[in-house]
C-alpha cells in the first residue's frame, strides 16, 4: 500500500505555534520566525494553508487578498519540511492558493524573495512567476533595492492566474 500524500487544509489559530516552532530549523538556523506573526493564522485563515502528513506538519503557505488592488493576492511566507522538499508539496500549496484566488476573482499573485535565495527564485520561475523589473541587479537577477528598508533588496514576482494577459495587471505598483 502506498503512502498517501499530505493533506492540505485551511489554517487555524492554533497552527501558528507548531509552525513557528520549526521555522528556524527549516531555514537552517536562520532567525525567520519573527516574519510569521499569529495574525496570518487568525485573520487570513481562508488563504493560509497547512499541509500534514500522518498528522505531522509537512508545510504551510500564508497568503492574503490585497485590500488595495481588487484583482491581486499576495503570498507572504511558505515553508516545506526539509524531508518533503522536491516532493511536489510546495507546488501543491501554491496551486491550492491559486484555486482560492481564482474563486475570489483574483487574477494576479505577487510574492518576494531574497536575491540570495536561488532555490526560491528557481522554484517561482518553474511555477510561472515572472520577475518584475527592479532598480538594481544581483547576480544577473533584477531586484528592488531597499524594498524592506536599508539593504533590504528583494526579487519581486508576479504571476497571472487567468484571463487574457493584461499588461495593465503587471503595472509595477509602489509597494
Amino acid at each position: 500500500m502506498s503512502n498517501p500524500g499530505p493533506v492540505i487544509r485551511p489554517a487555524n489559530a492554533s497552527d501558528n505555534a507548531a509552525v513557528v516552532r520549526v521555522l528556524n530549523d527549516w531555514w537552517d538556523g536562520r532567525p525567520v520566525s519573527d516574519m510569521l506573526p499569529r495574525l496570518f493564522f487568525v485573520h487570513f485563515r481562508d488563504t493560509t494553508f497547512i499541509a500534514e502528513r500522518d498528522g505531522r506538519l509537512a508545510g504551510f503557505l500564508c497568503g492574503f487578498f490585497s485590500q488595495t488592488f481588487a484583482a491581486e493576492a499576495y503570498i507572504h511566507f511558505v515553508g516545506v519540511h526539509p524531508g518533503e522538499r522536491k516532493s511536489g508539496l510546495g507546488r501543491s500549496l501554491y496551486e491550492r492558493f491559486f484555486e482560492v484566488c481564482r474563486g475570489a476573482g483574483r487574477s494576479v499573485v505577487r510574492c518576494v524573495t531574497s536575491p540570495a535565495n536561488k532555490v526560491s527564485i528557481a522554484f517561482h520561475r518553474r511555477l510561472g512567476f515572472q520577475i518584475e523589473p527592479g532598480n538594481g541587479e544581483v547576480d544577473g537577477i533584477p531586484v528592488t533595492q531597499d524594498y524592506d528598508g536599508m539593504a533590504g533588496s528583494r526579487v519581486l514576482f508576479t504571476r497571472l492566474l487567468a484571463g487574457p494577459e493584461d499588461p495593465a495587471a503587471l503595472v509595477r505598483r509602489e509597494r
